[in-house]
């Protein structure tokens, strides 16, 4: 299987479980686990719904050996720790980093400094030229407060086989299809969005890093696997089914509903670390009832 089939399909998002405070190591065993057994293609480590802004070097560095260790070679394993709106900071730590078994990095757009195209450009080409796996460039507008155009992410595509592909999270189709009509062939473009996923693969898109496969592992990969095969009647039911879920996990924030759902499923404690706080108990409510209703409770 060549590089872009890897990861191609469902890739989660790993939340990252705490208990009073520290990293609960015995959940997010448990977590690694049961989204592999229902079915994801690749393991995110450390992204957004990993709290990888919360959480310090050192523990970046045991959360990547312990889902490393967890995953015993079974799924390829993306590191999600090299957004940074600092480019020599981010070359820097590349240089330094192990990537002993780690398979790609995602990185987003550099944030707050709100750099134009050219400097978007410029700055993931800095990390093109010394990262030692291949790139999936992470294009989320709502939190970077930059959107890269996709004659960006093409001249980027094309520029260096480095990257492997997109994680496209700005919502915006036009974009996407712009992007899948002007890429190379094994150039992947995945979703960031779970809501968004089934139609940016009906316009020929790859798959997605997603967040809901952390508590729904198989309805979602099931239904990703099935647009892909372009069976789009079972896609389409198993979408319909997810949809009000898609959006309860988002109703407070994330990982916040993600991690309630999991609390809810005995897969991990609710907590978050501050800036976040713990999903409130009319959202719990909300998404206890959805869960009961889809039958996982």
């Amino acid at each position: 299987m060549n590089l872009h089939e890897r990861f191609r399909g469902t890739g989660v998002a790993l939340v990252t479980p705490f208990k009073n405070g520290g990293v609960d190591w015995e959940d997010l065993e448990k977590i690694i686990e049961h989204v592999i057994a229902g079915g994801v293609e690749f393991l995110v480590s450390l992204g957004t719904t990993g709290e990888s802004v919360v959480l310090s070097d050192e523990e970046h560095r045991e959360i990547l050996d312990f889902t490393i260790k967890v995953n015993r070679g079974r799924l390829p394993v993306v590191a999600g720790v090299f957004g940074g709106n600092n480019t020599q900071a981010m070359v820097d730590k590349i240089k330094d980093f192990n990537f002993e078994g780690i398979d790609a990095l995602l990185s987003s757009n550099p944030a707050y400094n709100k750099p134009g195209q050219e400097g978007i450009f410029r700055h993931y080409m800095e990390l093109a030229e010394v990262s030692p796996r291949p790139i999936i460039i992470y294009n989320v507008p709502s939190r970077t407060a930059s959107n890269m155009a996709a004659e960006t992410t093409l001249r980027l595509a094309n520029a260096s086989e480095k990257f492997l592909g997109v994680k496209e999270a700005s919502d915006d189709i036009y974009q996407v299809m712009k992007i899948i009509k002007g890429k190379p062939k094994d150039f992947l473009v995945l979703s960031g969005d779970d809501f968004i996923t089934l139609p940016l693969i009906a316009t020929g898109g790859d798959g997605v890093i997603s967040v809901i496969a952390n508590t729904t592992p198989r309805a979602f990969t099931d239904m990703v696997r099935a647009a892909l095969r372009n069976d789009m009647p079972t896609a389409q039911k198993l979408n319909l089914k997810l949809l009000e879920l898609y959006k309860l996990l988002f109703l407070e924030g994330n990982p916040v509903g993600v991690k309630a759902a999991l609390e809810l499923q005995g897969l991990c404690g609710r907590e978050v670390r501050l800036p976040l706080v713990p999903m409130s108990e009319q959202g719990v409510h909300l998404i206890m009832a959805e869960l009961e209703k889809l039958g996982y409770l």
